[in-house]
This record gives C-alpha cells, sequence and structure tokens, in this order.
C-alpha cells in the first residue's frame, strides 16, 4: 500500500496573482518497497560482513566486491524510488534517474499495468513509488460490490417498512437503515491507495498546468552516485573471478 507523507520542505513562492490555495508539498512512497529493501540490506550486510571476518583467501574480496555491487542497487530499487509533488510540478525519483517535470509540461498521468506520467514530448516516465497492486484493486472491488450491496439492501428494508404503514419502531429502524445506506454511499468508490494517490496528481496537474509558475522545461538526471558504486562492484566480481 502507497500512503503520502508530508514533506518537511519550505512552501515554494508562488507567482504573483495566483488564486489557488498553495497545495502543501507531498512524498509518496511504497511502504512494502521500503520494507522490503531494509530487510534485504540487512540481511546482505549481515551475510558480507560474517564473510570478511571469518572468511579466508579470496572469500573476504568477493565478499566486499559483492556487496559493492549489490548494495547500490537494492537501495536503488527500494529505498530510493519516490514522487515529489507541490503546486510547480513533479519530481520523480525513480530508481537510476531523477525527473523533473513542471506541471505545464506533464501531457498526462496514466494507469494500466504500471503508474506513467507523460510529457507534452510523448517522453513516458515510470512512477516507481507507485506501483500497480492488481491484487489491492482487486480488494477495493470486492469492498465497493459488498457496500453498494449493503446499501440497496438498507434502501430495501426502508422502502418496505414505509409501504407498511409506518409504525414507529418500524420508522425508526427504516431511518436507521437509510442512514446506513447513505452512509456507505457517502464513502464514495472504494479505490487502491495507488489509484487514489493518481487521482490526486491528476486533479492537481488540471488545476495547476496553466498556471505562469508551473511552465518550464523536463529535466532529466542520471543517478551517477547508484551506478557508479555498482559498475565498481561488477568489475571487482569480474577480475576476481577472473583471477580464480
Amino acid at each position: 500500500m502507497t500512503t503520502p507523507d508530508p514533506s518537511r520542505e519550505p512552501e515554494p513562492t508562488k507567482p504573483a496573482g495566483t488564486a489557488t490555495t498553495p497545495y502543501k508539498d507531498r512524498v509518496y512512497r511504497s511502504p512494502a518497497g521500503v520494507v522490503g529493501g531494509a530487510l534485504v540490506l540487512a540481511i546482505v550486510a549481515w551475510l558480507g560482513i560474517d564473510a570478511v571476518v571469518v572468511g579466508e583467501g579470496r572469500t573476504p574480496w568477493l565478499a566486499l566486491a559483492t556487496m559493492l555491487f549489490l548494495v547500490p542497487l537494492v537501495f536503488a530499487y527500494t529505498l530510493r524510488p519516490a514522487v515529489f509533488v507541490n503546486d510547480d510540478g513533479l519530481r520523480v525519483r525513480n530508481p537510476l534517474r531523477l525527473i523533473v517535470l513542471p506541471w505545464g509540461q506533464v501531457a498526462s498521468l496514466r494507469s494500466g499495468f504500471s503508474n506513467e506520467v507523460v510529457d507534452d514530448s510523448g517522453t513516458r516516465y515510470q512512477l516507481w513509488a507507485l506501483p500497480v497492486s492488481v491484487r489491492a484493486r482487486s480488494k477495493a472491488a470486492r469492498q465497493e460490490a459488498r457496500a453498494a450491496r449493503a446499501a440497496a439492501r438498507a434502501d430495501a428494508r426502508s422502502d418496505a417498512r414505509a409501504g407498511q404503514g409506518g409504525s414507529l419502531r418500524g420508522g425508526a429502524v427504516g431511518a436507521a437503515d437509510l442512514g446506513a445506506g447513505a452512509a456507505l454511499a457517502a464513502d464514495g468508490p472504494r479505490r487502491a491507495e495507488t489509484d487514489r494517490a493518481m487521482d490526486e496528481l491528476r486533479e492537481l496537474h488540471e488545476r495547476r498546468q496553466g498556471e505562469p509558475g508551473t511552465q518550464g522545461e523536463v529535466t532529466v538526471r542520471w543517478a551517477y552516485e547508484i551506478i557508479a558504486p555498482a559498475v565498481a562492484g561488477a568489475v571487482l566480481l569480474g577480475v576476481l573471478w577472473g583471477l580464480g
């Protein structure tokens, strides 16, 4: 389940003349990815340090090279992904890239087998921090179906009691059923967490895409701080294996 958390970064200065209420900066992450990544990193560190301390011959060097190769990649694909959102645009932190998209350059936000943002040039960027869960969508659909059936039964019971002449007890119970059905309907359609996050992004995009402060260029930066140690670890592993 992916949940948005408030960001502690200060509000950016908004252009004069904007009448909209400032949108508080938010960051979206995948809690499951964070927990899974932390567990994998703990296991890699435990096994690697043990091999360095008690290993003999080439074993400590192989352990160090393996950790140098694996740790950046595990961090990149589990703990690093995040989507930062404010009034000006999106900052998408994917495993190996950082993409900054002003709202004026965003053409659409798509949800299918993955969640993506598409810029005006047609380039698509996957939102790694908002993974699509078919299981979560199925669960939300089942909850929606149950809520709809409960609301329909409550409405049917209230109509039946009203048609019986409206005794005091029947009228009270019917009113309670009607209230329960109305409460279920007021909750709105059930949606998976990542789908709700995409709905929020689309709503903000529609409000902000034409504002003066949301124009600019799309920028993409490669995460060399992740790529460089992973490549170094892979090279060191290759050399060690090649030396036999």
